[in-house]
């Protein structure tokens, strides 16, 4: 699902022109800090990783204008159930463990960006806006109205933007 203000015709979504409000703040960079069970910590790509904090740029020192916001849901409680229901000795940790769903969830996301670069093959899009200091759960209240769960429990969202760079920037 593609989402921001000026009806735009979709493939297979609702897809919205310009998002009315991105909120950056390098403070959310440092969320990838916290720790986690088995990252005390936090997460290991931190400062190793291409496109991860601190080196990767703010999102406003890398884009311009032109913004989408492109969206998946993932049934996580779904997820749950059809995994408790294969594994009824599994603790709640490891039902919720992300490596058992999230590369569904990625695999659906990069589905709706393929479907939006056929219209939008000029904009650059980043499927990691957290690490660029975007607070995630303010741009997807203000521009989808969607009210993400922390920690997910029913839902969780896979969230990308795609945007114009600055010149010569991506």
């Amino acid at each position: 699902m593609v989402v921001g203000s000026n009806p735009t015709p979709a493939i297979g979504g609702k897809m919205i022109y310009n998002i009315e409000t991105i909120e950056i703040d390098p403070k959310f960079q440092k969320l990838c800090m916290a720790p986690y069970p088995g990252h005390p910590r936090g997460c290991p790509n931190y400062g190793k990783k291409e496109g991860c904090p601190p080196k990767q740029k703010l999102f406003f020192d890398m884009f311009d204008s032109d913004f989408y916001l492109i969206y998946t849901e993932f049934n996580l409680g779904g997820h749950v159930k059809r995994m408790k229901k294969k594994h009824p000795d599994w603790t709640d940790r490891q039902l919720y463990c992300c490596l058992y769903w999230q590369g569904t969830a990625r695999k659906n996301l990069k589905a709706e960006i393929l479907k939006f670069k056929t219209m939008r093959p000029d904009l650059y899009i980043t499927t990691c806006p957290e690490a660029m200091g975007v607070d995630v759960t303010q741009l997807m209240e203000s521009n989808a109205g969607v009210c993400l769960e922390w920690p997910p429990i029913e839902t969780t969202y896979q969230v990308a933007i795609a945007g114009r760079t600055h010149k010569g920037r991506k």
